[in-house]
């Protein structure tokens, strides 16, 4: 028994000792790890509360991807089997903070909440009031994954376009929609529609008649590819509201067609 006993303290004894001798070791290997592996993002306590020690261990292990992967496999099925929008976040909320700058992921996230979570909202609640309130939640929802999205990804152009669309078709403000395909058009390889729709929602943005139609007139003079009907219809609205003398107007409606530069 007392062999036993002498043993036990022993054992905890070297333990003990090992965890102390080991712990500058384990800090410096997490700050090498956050450091090489995570770049500036920073783990946060609800990100271990979440993924749980298991999780959290994994991290810090290198398998950020493919647990990251994981879940996000498993948030699409639970939107195709189970239409577990709940679930859903949960797990796009872990694998968006273990992948922080995987855009998919992201837009992945916002779509789901914001259209797919809105959309089954709308067709399952009978209470007009309750739809409605929980339809812009859902949007909201999608609206803090894209800004986060664009805060960890900003030179990503599709997410900054994604923005737009959701503050046009959701929320309807052509303001803060003109304000992110304008920023989607500064970023790197973006598409050329983007300066467009900027121009043509900031046309319907009070107070910011003349720097649309300012826009939407360079434009048109820089390529024949621009003369597409939303940029027509907008000069030609703009060209009325801002008083244009006819002979400087670009669009004549009673000729149906665009006078040369």
């Amino acid at each position: 028994m007392a062999g036993a006993l002498k043993g036990r303290v022993i054992g905890v004894a070297v333990l003990l000792v090992w965890g102390i001798l080991k712990l500058p070791i384990e800090t410096e290997l997490t700050a090498q790890l956050q450091h090489e592996r995570l770049g500036k993002y920073k783990i946060t306590a609800s990100l271990r509360q979440q993924a749980g020690q298991a999780g959290f261990i994994a991290v810090l292990g290198g398998l950020r991807a493919p647990v990251a992967d994981l879940l996000f496999i498993r948030a699409h099925i639970a939107w195709q089997q189970h239409v577990e929008y709940g679930r859903m976040k949960l797990y796009f909320d872990i694998c968006t903070a273990l992948q922080p700058r995987r855009e998919m992921f992201w837009d992945m996230a916002a779509w789901h909440m914001a259209y797919n979570g809105a959309a089954y909202i709308e067709q399952t609640e009978k209470d007009k009031y309750i739809r409605d309130r929980q339809m812009k939640e859902y949007y909201k929802v999608g609206e803090d994954y894209l800004l986060r999205a664009v805060e960890n990804c900003p030179d990503s152009w599709s997410l900054y376009d994604r923005l737009g669309s959701l503050y046009r078709e959701k929320f309807h403000d052509p303001c803060k929609a003109a304000a992110a395909f304008a920023r989607a058009a500064e970023r790197p390889n973006r598409l050329d529609y983007t300066r467009r729709l900027a121009a043509i929602y900031l046309a319907d943005c009070p107070g910011h008649e003349k720097e649309a139609y300012d826009k939407l007139l360079a434009l048109y003079k820089e390529s024949e590819k621009e003369w597409v009907p939303s940029l027509l219809e907008k000069i030609q609205i703009l060209e009325r509201k801002l008083g244009i003398p006819k002979e400087e107007r670009v669009y004549i409606p009673e000729k149906h067609r665009l006078l040369p530069d």
